[in-house]
């Protein structure tokens, strides 16, 4: 395997750009709404106020982050009535497109734990920490247990994904720190650590996704060369198996949770096996034809532009 690189056939056969194109709209939705909250202190011109755990667009669309909310019940405070919808409407998102689209689309702790991950091939790590991926809902258990105990949201005095964030806002200063505590950690202690293993939001917008609409399917999985390129650049390669392989009787598509519609796999693919559809359209490989259905969804794919 010495040179190998995941999504270099997928470059040869499609291009660039093409070979990208799930990861630079990702980008393009990080900068997006990391920009709509700097354009009020840049600017003066406030089309949305607050952060990510509560916000006010136009001074109409409220949006709560959930987990934070679900905490402030656990501290015996009541949120607003305007806080309840924004937390609502979020859950209503998320159970529509997956919980764990927050954590590839919209979180900035992201490109941290991205850029960890790329350099750990670079540098040619291989071994890490064996953190176990239920972890995560031990710390999500922790978070609510002290939010109950303490009688505060103590979780967002060291939440990561604040601190960035309100760094990128406000100035980064103790954010640097952050920024690279969790870089180190995921280059140096385990690949994916944080966001695979540790983070308890992720955990958290994770049980959200188990009716999501919006789901990557393995349409064309007849065509797998078992080039093992979607494993490598996946950030939860466990849920590969079922709709790849066809294991236990499965269906094309990854119902798994813990996907973070990411779209890598479908990016990486050189014989296009991936491609994002929903979940009705799930069946397993012999029922009417596969063939049938990788060229209604790769449309599919396509109209999600």
């Amino acid at each position: 395997m010495s040179g190998w690189h995941p999504g270099r056939d997928s470059v040869l056969e499609r291009g660039w750009l093409a070979a990208h194109k799930w990861l630079l709209w990702r980008r393009a939705s990080q900068i997006f709404f990391l920009g709509l909250f700097l354009l009020g202190p840049l600017t003066g011109f406030w089309l949305v106020t607050g952060n990510l755990a509560s916000s006010m667009t136009l001074d109409i669309l409220p949006l709560s982050d959930p987990f934070v909310l679900l905490q402030s019940f656990l501290t015996g405070h009541v949120p607003s009535d305007t806080a309840l919808i924004g937390g609502a409407i979020v859950v209503a998102c998320y159970l529509a497109v997956g919980g764990r689209v927050y954590c590839s689309w919209v979180c900035p702790v992201n490109v941290i734990t991205d850029l960890a991950h790329w350099l750990r091939r670079k540098l040619g790590l291989r071994q890490g920490s064996r953190l176990d991926r239920n972890s995560r809902y031990w710390v999500m258990a922790m978070v609510l247990v002290t939010a109950l105990a303490s009688g505060t949201i103590a979780w967002e005095l060291f939440n990561p994904v604040t601190i960035v964030f309100r760094g990128l806002v406000f100035g980064m200063g103790l954010a640097w720190a952050v920024a690279l505590a969790v870089l180190l950690f995921d280059i140096f202690v385990a690949d994916r650590g944080w966001c695979g293993r540790l983070c308890p939001v992720g955990a958290f917008y994770s049980l959200l996704g188990h009716t999501a609409l919006v789901r990557v399917g393995a349409v064309q999985r007849q065509a797998c060369n078992d080039c093992m390129d979607c494993y490598a650049v996946c950030p939860e390669p466990q849920v590969i198996p079922p709709a790849l392989k066809g294991e236990s009787g499965s269906g094309p598509l990854i119902l798994a949770a813990n996907c973070t519609n990411c779209g890598r796999c479908i990016d990486v693919c050189a014989p296009r096996v991936f491609a994002f559809c929903n979940r009705l359209n799930d069946r397993p490989l012999g029922s009417r034809s596969d063939t049938e259905a990788g060229p209604r969804n790769q449309v599919l794919d396509q109209g999600l532009l």
